[in-house]
C-alpha cells in the first residue's frame, strides 16, 4: 500500500494439552511451546511492528512459585527484542544452575516463561500511543489464582464511553477511557462475581477457602464470563485471554469482523489471526485450521477440554475485506487467489483507458503487497493480447507470410518492475516545500524500459489520502516521459473512515471525500455539506439503533467515475506532463473477488453495527467544526 496505514493487531495462543516432559522426549525441549510462540508471532509481523508482548502460565504450580511471566516491549524490533530477553533469562538461570538443563520439572518449577499456556500479541498504534503502558497483553493481577486475567486482542471498540461509564455505575474507578482498559476491567468485574458466587456456594457445601479453590477453578463458567462482559460491546474484536489457574479463551465479535483461526490435536491448540500462519509453524493442512465462528470462543480449561461456545448471537458476517485485500499475508491460499481476481477484475476498465493497446503499454505494481493482484492484472492482460494476435492472424490469413506471423507471434506482454521503495527517508526539515522534496524521493524508478509513446499501468493495493502518489510516485513516474500513468486501485474509493481497527478516523483525510468536496464547490451544491452537518448533529442524543449514515448525502450526486476523475486532479501537479488516470475496482468486483469477507464499510458507509453510523457522523461533525479530535 503506497499510503501507510496503521492497522490491524495480532493475536497468537498456544495451550499445551501434554506434560512439558512429552515436549522435551518428542521434540527435544521443554521449550516447545516458547520456539512456538516466536514462530506465530514472527510471521504475524505484518500484522503491527509498534509493540510486541508475551505472556505465559505455568499449570499446578505450589504456592510461593512464580506462575505467571509476562514481558514487552516498544523496541524497533519488538519481537526480537521481547525473545532475546527470554532467551537470555533462560540461559541465565540454566548457566546459573546445570542441573536444570536435562531436569523439565526443575525447569518448570524456576524458568521464567516456561508453562503450559502462552498469550501473544503484536501491536500497531492506532491512537498514536505507543509507551510501553499501551501494549498488551494486559495483566489484571490478585493474590487468588483465579482471579488473574491475561487480556490481549486485535481490537477497536466504537463505544468507549458507554463502556466506561458502565464501569463506573458498577462502582470501579477505572485509570482511563482506553477501550482495552474498559475491556479488561469489564471482564475482570464479572470474573471477580463469579469466583465470589462459586465460594459462597462451596462454602455452604462444607469447604474452606483453602479447600475451595481447586473446586473453583474446575467449576468457572468462563462462557457465563463472556457473555455478561461483552453484552454492550460494540466494534469489532478478537479478544483472547488467560486466566491465572489455566483457563483461556479467545473471543470473536459477532460480525466476525476481526479474524480469528484455530487448530486443536491431541497435543496443542492454537489460535492465531490468520490461517496460513498455523498451517506454517504447526505444518497442518488447509483444512485442519479451522475459522472461529463469529460471536462464538474457543475455551479451553485447565483440564484440557476445549469447546467452541456461542457467547453472542452472531450478526450478518461482516468480515473485514482489507484484511483479504492487504493486511493478511498473502500466503493463505484463498487469499492468493481472491488478490489474484482483484487484480484480474479491473483488467476491462484497465484496457479502455490504454485503449486496448497492450504492445505499447509497460505492467507494474507499486511495491510489495500488491505484487499478488498484479499477477491477476498481468494474466487477463495476457488473455487480451492472446485475442489480438488471434484476430489479426485471422485478419491476414490469406496474404500472411512466415516473417508476419513470426512477427504477430513474438509480441509479449511488457511487464517490469519500475517503482522501487527507497530506504526509510527521514524528513528531518520542517519547512514545507524541503519535505515535499524529500517526500517525493520515497520511491525511485527503473529508468530505460518505458518510452516516450508508451502508456504506464500501475496497480497499488488501495488509494487511501492519495499522499505518496501525489508528493512521490506519480512525479518519479512522470520523469520516465510516459504517455499516459494509469494507477488502478484494487480496492474500491475509501470513502468513509473505519472505527474497527484501521487507523482512518478523519474525514478529511480520505482523498475520495475530499473529491466530493471539491465536486460539490463545482457543481453549486455546497449547500448539502451543511444540511448533512445539521442531520448528524440531530443524531447525538438518539440512541445507537435510530442513529443513520447521513454522510452517504456527500457521494450521492455523483457517479464513481465522476469521483475517480476529481481523484486523478488532485493527484496531479501542474508540473506533471503525462495523462493521468485513476481507477478504482467496484464494490461489485470486490464482493465477486471476495466472497466470504463482505465488510465494506469503508467503500459503501454500511457499517455492521450501530457504532459505526455514530462514529461516521462524529468525524463529519468534526470535519465541518474544525475539530482534529478523534471521532472514536
Amino acid at each position: 500500500m503506497s499510503d501507510a496505514i496503521k492497522h490491524e493487531c495480532g493475536i497468537a495462543q498456544i495451550r499445551l494439552l501434554k506434560p512439558l516432559d512429552y515436549y522435551k522426549k518428542k521434540y527435544g525441549t521443554a521449550f516447545y511451546g516458547v520456539n512456538k510462540m516466536y514462530l506465530l508471532m514472527e510471521k504475524q509481523h505484518n500484522r503491527g511492528q509498534d509493540g510486541a508482548g508475551f505472556a505465559s502460565i505455568k499449570l499446578n504450580t505450589a504456592p510461593g512459585e512464580r506462575y505467571i511471566s509476562r514481558v514487552r516491549s516498544n523496541a524497533a524490533q519488538p519481537i526480537q527484542d521481547i525473545f532475546e530477553q527470554i532467551n537470555q533469562r533462560i540461559n541465565d538461570e540454566i548457566l546459573a544452575n546445570p542441573e536444570y538443563a536435562d531436569d523439565t520439572e526443575l525447569q518448570k518449577r524456576y524458568i521464567p516463561y516456561l508453562g503450559e499456556v502462552f498469550l501473544g500479541h503484536v501491536r500497531y498504534g492506532t491512537f498514536g500511543k505507543n509507551s510501553i503502558e499501551s501494549v498488551h497483553p494486559f495483566l489484571r493481577q490478585n493474590n487468588w489464582m483465579h482471579r488473574n486475567l491475561i487480556v490481549a486482542g486485535n481490537f477497536n471498540m466504537t463505544n468507549v464511553n458507554q463502556l466506561f461509564n458502565n464501569l463506573v455505575e458498577l462502582g470501579q474507578h477505572p485509570k482511563e477511557r482506553a477501550d482495552t482498559v474498559t475491556v479488561m476491567e469489564k471482564i475482570g468485574h464479572f470474573l471477580d462475581s463469579e469466583v465470589r458466587k462459586l465460594y459462597k456456594k462451596l462454602k455452604k457445601e462444607g469447604f474452606s477457602k483453602k479447600q475451595a479453590s481447586p473446586h473453583i477453578a474446575e467449576q468457572l463458567d468462563v462462557a457465563k464470563i463472556l457473555k455478561k462482559s461483552s453484552k454492550n460491546w460494540d466494534g469489532g474484536y478478537a479478544m483472547a485471554g488467560m486466566i491465572g489457574h489455566g483457563d483461556s479463551f479467545v473471543l470473536r465479535d459477532p460480525a466476525g469482523i476481526r479474524p480469528a483461526y484455530y487448530y486443536k490435536d491431541d497435543e496443542v491448540v492454537v489460535v492465531a489471526s490468520e490461517r496460513p500462519v498455523i498451517q506454517t509453524v504447526f505444518n497442518v493442512d488447509f483444512k485442519d485450521v479451522h475459522e472461529l465462528p463469529p460471536g462464538n470462543a474457543i475455551i479451553t480449561k485447565k483440564s484440557g477440554d476445549v469447546k467452541i461456545t456461542e457467547i453472542i448471537k452472531p450478526l450478518e458476517r461482516k468480515a473485514c475485506s482489507f484484511e483479504r485485500i492487504y493486511f493478511s499475508r498473502g500466503s493463505d491460499a484463498e487469499i492468493y487467489e481472491e488478490r489474484k481476481m482483484l487484480g484480474r477484475l479491473l483488467m476491462p476498465d484497465v484496457l479502455k483507458s490504454i485503449e486496448h493497446d497492450t504492445l505499447k503499454t509497460v505492467f507494474s505494481f507499486i511495491p510489495n503487497t500488491a505484487e499478488t493482484s498484479f499477477y491477476g492484472m498481468v494474466e487477463a492482460a495476457q488473455d487480451e493480447l492472446n485475442k489480438q494476435k488471434n484476430e489479426a492472424i485471422l485478419e491476414e490469413k490469406e496474404t500472411l507470410t512466415d516473417a508476419r506471423l513470426q512477427e504477430i507471434l513474438s509480441h509479449r506482454l511488457r511487464t517490469e518492475k519500475i517503482a522501487i521503495k527507497d530506504v526509510k527517508l527521514r524528513t528531518f526539515i520542517t519547512e514545507d516545500s524541503s519535505r515535499d522534496d524529500l517526500v517525493a524521493h520515497v520511491y525511485d524508478v527503473t529508468y530505460g524500459v518505458v518510452k516516450p509513446d508508451d502508456n504506464l499501468v500501475i496497480i497499488d493495493d488501495s488509494i487511501v489520502r492519495g499522499t505518496t502518489l501525489k508528493k512521490s510516485i506519480i512525479k518519479m513516474m512522470d520523469r520516465l516521459k510516459p504517455k499516459k500513468i494509469v494507477v488502478v486501485s484494487s480496492a474500491p474509493q475509501i470513502r468513509y473512515p473505519d472505527c474497527y481497527g484501521i487507523d482512518m478516523a478523519r474525514l478529511e483525510d480520505l482523498v475520495a471525500f475530499r473529491a466530493a468536496l471539491e465536486l460539490l464547490k463545482e457543481t453549486g451544491q455546497y449547500e448539502i455539506v451543511e444540511k448533512v452537518y445539521k442531520k448528524c448533529k440531530q443524531q447525538l442524543e438518539l440512541d445507537d439503533s435510530d442513529v443513520q449514515n447521513f454522510v452517504k448525502e456527500m457521494y450521492d450526486p455523483f457517479t464513481n467515475e465522476q469521483i475517480s476523475d476529481k481523484i486523478s486532479e488532485l493527484l496531479c501537479d501542474t508540473d506533471v506532463n503525462a495523462d493521468v488516470k485513476i481507477i478504482y475496482q467496484t464494490v461489485e468486483n470486490l464482493h465477486k473477488a471476495c466472497p466470504k469477507n463482505l465488510g465494506d464499510w469503508y467503500f459503501t458507509g454500511d457499517y455492521p453495527t450501530a457504532g459505526g453510523n455514530r462514529v461516521v457522523n462524529r468525524a463529519f461533525i468534526n470535519f465541518y467544526e474544525g475539530n482534529k479530535d478523534r471521532a472514536y
